[in-house]
C-alpha cells in the first residue's frame, strides 16, 4: 500500500521486556523458513489461514496455537481494534538481509504492515525509498511497501519484529494522518495481567470471482502508472492499455451473465489465460513511473491471479444465511429520507426503496 512518505511512526510504546519474556515460550521448531527460501529469514505464524503454519495470504484467518503462548502479543494486536490479516513474528538472523524488493501482489494492494521491534540493535537498518532508519525496540512503524525496500542486519545477533498486516478502518487512517502531520506523545500500552483480548480477523479477503468494478479500478491504476513513465514506448503503451481495457469489458460481460457461480468459471479462466498469453514476453516491456517495476509481474500478481479464486467459493457461501426478513425490517426502520441528505427543498420527500 502506498503512503505519502517512506516511514510513519505510530503513537504507541510497548513493553519490550514482557515481549522478550514471552518469546522464550517458543521453540526452534516453531519458526518456519521463508517461503522463497531467503537465507536468514524465518517466521512464527500468529494469525494465518485456518490457524496453521503456512504463508497463505488468502482465506479465513484464524489464530494459531503459537499465539496462545503470547498473551501480551495478543493484547497488542487487539489494541488496534482492526480487522487483522496474516500476522507473525519475523526473525532476521545476524549478517543477513531482506533483499531489495517491492510488494506488488494483490494482498499488498489494500494492506500495510505494522512493525513492532522486539529484539534488535542499532546495526539493523530498514531502507525504504531514499530513506533508512533503525526502528527502536517497542516502537510502532508502518512503511510504504510500494517503494523499493530492504532490511539489513549487519550485526551477529538475530532481529525479531512483531508484524501485523491490516487494511485499516477510517479510524486507523485518521490516526496515521495525525501521526504523519503532528508530533505527539507516545501512548504506553502495558501488559494487563489476566485481561482477555478479542481479535477481529479477516474471513473474506479474496472473492471467488473479482467484481468488475474492482478489476477495472486496478487495471486503470496500472495503466496510469505505465502511461506516466516517459521511457515507455508509445506503441507498447497503446497495446497494453487496450489489452487491459478489453479484459475489464469482457469480464463485466461474463459477470452479468454468470456472477460468481461455477458455470462461469471456465469462461473467466479462458479470458485470463488469453490476456496473459498476449503480454509481451519481456518482464519489463513497460515499467511503472512510480517505482520502475516491470509491469508484467504486476499485472499477473495483482490482477490476473487473484481475479479468479474459485477455491474460496465455499468460504463465501458456506456461512449460515441470515434471516432476510428480519434484515429488511431493520433496514426499513433505519432508512433515512432522501430529503434529509441535503436535497433541494423543492424535492418531494421519498423514502429509500428496498427490494423484497
Amino acid at each position: 500500500m502506498r503512503l505519502p512518505v517512506p516511514f510513519i511512526q505510530l503513537p504507541f510504546a510497548f513493553d519490550t521486556d514482557r515481549l522478550r519474556e514471552e518469546l522464550r515460550s517458543l521453540s526452534d521448531s516453531d519458526w518456519m523458513g521463508h517461503p522463497s527460501g531467503m537465507v536468514g529469514n524465518s517466521a512464527v505464524a500468529l494469525v494465518s489461514h485456518k490457524g496453521n503454519d503456512n504463508d497463505a495470504f488468502g482465506g479465513k484467518m484464524e489464530e494459531t496455537p503459537h499465539l496462545a503462548k503470547l498473551p501480551y502479543h495478543r493484547q497488542i494486536m487487539a489494541n488496534f481494534n482492526e480487522v487483522l490479516s496474516r500476522s507473525r513474528l519475523m526473525r532476521l538472523a545476524g549478517n543477513s538481509e531482506v533483499s531489495h524488493h517491492v510488494d506488488f501482489n494483490y494482498h499488498w494492494y489494500s494492506r500495510l504492515r505494522i512493525h513492532i521491534p522486539i529484539v534488535t540493535n542499532p546495526n539493523v537498518i530498514f531502507h525504504c525509498g531514499h530513506e533508512a532508519l533503525h526502528m527502536q525496540p517497542g516502537e510502532c512503524w508502518i512503511f510504504d511497501s510500494w517503494r523499493w525496500h530492504k532490511v539489513v542486519n549487519s550485526s551477529t545477533a538475530d532481529r525479531i519484529h512483531l508484524v501485523i498486516d491490516l487494511s485499516g478502518s477510517s479510524r486507523f487512517w485518521r490516526m496515521v494522518e495525525e501521526a504523519h502531520t503532528n508530533e505527539s506523545d507516545l501512548i504506553s500500552v502495558p501488559y494487563k495481567q489476566n485481561e482477555p483480548a478479542s481479535l477481529r480477523l479477516e474471513k473474506y479477503n479474496i472473492a471467488p470471482v473479482m467484481a468488475p468494478g474492482e478489476l477495472e479500478a486496478i487495471a486503470h491504476e496500472i495503466i496510469r502508472d505505465f502511461k506516466d513513465c516517459p521511457n515507455n514506448a508509445d506503441e507498447v503503451i497503446s497495446y497494453y492499455e487496450a489489452l487491459l481495457l478489453d479484459l475489464g469489458r469482457d469480464w463485466r460481460e461474463i459477470w452479468y451473465e454468470y456472477g460468481q457461480g461455477p458455470m462461469g468459471w471456465s469462461k473467466y479462466r479462458e479470458l485470463l489465460d488469453r490476456t496473459q498469453n498476449k503480454l509481451y514476453p519481456e518482464r519489463r516491456a513497460l515499467v511503472t513511473s512510480s517505482n520502475n517495476v516491470g509491469v508484467n509481474p504486476i499485472i499477473i500478481q495483482r490482477l490476473l491471479r487473484p481475479a479468479l479464486a474459485s477455491e474460496h467459493f465455499q468460504d463465501f457461501i458456506g456461512e449460515q444465511k441470515p434471516d432476510i426478513g428480519a434484515a429488511l425490517a431493520q433496514a426499513r426502520a433505519s432508512a433515512v429520507p432522501l430529503t434529509s441528505l441535503g436535497d433541494n427543498d423543492a424535492t418531494p420527500p421519498c423514502d429509500i426503496a428496498l427490494a423484497e
